[in-house]
């Protein structure tokens, strides 16, 4: 293997645009699609996969907070950006910025018509989320009669498209709860339809979504961990390429007599003659503890290295017995080897924590 020097995280834009086109394979032509790259593009590199994603002809791309979209306008991004979870503080900016806000209550809906009718707006782009079932945020399928009250003979807002979030499209045990969801959905937008005169894009697929329901794709769908590799099924994955793939080398090896042990607490205490390594990565880069006494691998050299005693900070050491590698060699942490969703589920977690948790510490390389 080659050496990379350093703990990196790679991040193939090539896989992005596979997977793309891959979920974009399961639309109708006309459906719009809408990249969500909030939390740092799903912990790799925001601005470069929302400048792919806007080269690739994306519709709508998607970040959680006003900040977020404040910075890929201020790199460039001209796609528009909606906010999935703003909050009344950064209104201002939100519309600096021409991003376009999720409303989801009474509340955040009242404060943002104030905002919009001092600065005099007109016809300024919102979506409107409704709750279906995920119980997070949303107006209510009876709050549909509100929404057009405080819209009445008002232009300051148009409600460009509704939305809502299916709790469990990855879950076949939960089809008819998902299906509910959509039916009440529907509903929604033919009450809210009936009330404005117009009809707003509808968007409530999310990958999961997009793979199980596609008779639901309404005018637009949204996608987040799919484009960064993972269908949340072993199915699905197959056909999906990971777009990061965290890397890191070996800094140094020893050898380690029985009954010696290895890292804080004494965790790990050898049972025979062992070789370990330490590698320049832990809970600070985003490798909780919770994947470290031979719970969780890395590859090395096309073999599998387990973590052994306590994850420090700073450094995470591995058993390589019988590996044949050496100080400065290369060492697969996930990616393409071992797949993030792999290296999560050992510790009973998902692919999303283990991706979105790498810090900003680790060096990102776009290729």
């Amino acid at each position: 293997m080659d050496k990379v020097g350093e703990t990196i995280l790679e991040i193939d834009l090539v896989a992005l645009a596979h997977n793309y086109h891959y979920l974009k394979s399961k639309l109708d032509p006309e459906t719009k699609f809408m990249a969500v790259v909030k939390a740092f593009a799903y912990g790799s590199d925001m601005v470069g996969i929302a400048q792919k994603m806007e080269n690739l002809g994306v519709d709508y791309l998607a970040v959680a907070y006003v900040k977020e979209g404040g910075l890929l306008r201020e790199a460039g991004i001209t796609t528009p950006i909606l906010v999935l979870h703003p909050l009344p503080v950064n209104f201002e900016q939100l519309i600096a910025h021409q991003l376009e806000p999720s409303l989801y209550s009474p509340k955040i809906l009242a404060e943002f018509l104030k905002v919009a009718q001092r600065k005099k707006l007109e016809d300024y782009p919102v979506h409107i989320k409704f709750n279906t079932g995920l119980n997070r945020l949303g107006f209510w399928e009876t709050d549909v009669e509100h929404i057009s009250k405080q819209l009445e003979n008002r232009n300051e807002i148009k409600i460009t498209a509704i939305l809502s979030h299916l709790a469990a499209s990855e879950d076949p045990n939960e089809k008819k709860f998902s299906l509910t969801q959509i039916e009440t959905f529907k509903k929604i937008s033919v009450a809210l339809n009936q009330k404005l005169g117009y009809s707003p894009i509808r968007h409530m697929l999310n990958t999961s979504g997009i793979i199980n329901y596609p008779d639901a794709q309404f005018e637009m769908v949204r996608s987040g961990i799919g484009l960064y590799g993972y269908g949340n099924s072993a199915i699905e994955d197959k056909n999906l390429k990971p777009v990061a793939q965290l890397k890191t080398i070996i800094s140094q090896m020893h050898k380690i007599e029985p009954g010696e042990t290895v890292g804080y607490n004494r965790a790990f205490s050898s049972d025979g003659y062992r070789v370990t390594a330490t590698l320049p990565l832990g809970h600070a880069d985003g490798i909780g503890r919770q994947y470290g006494n031979g719970k969780t691998f890395v590859m090395v050299n096309g073999e599998k290295a387990p973590i052994i005693g306590n994850v420090c900070m700073d450094m995470i050491m591995v058993d390589v017995t019988g590996i044949d590698c050496a100080e400065g060699d290369e060492v697969m942490v996930f990616g393409e080897e071992n797949s993030a969703e792999s290296f999560a589920s050992s510790a009973q977690t998902i692919s999303y924590e283990i991706l979105t948790a790498i810090s900003q510490r680790v060096k990102r390389v776009i290729k």
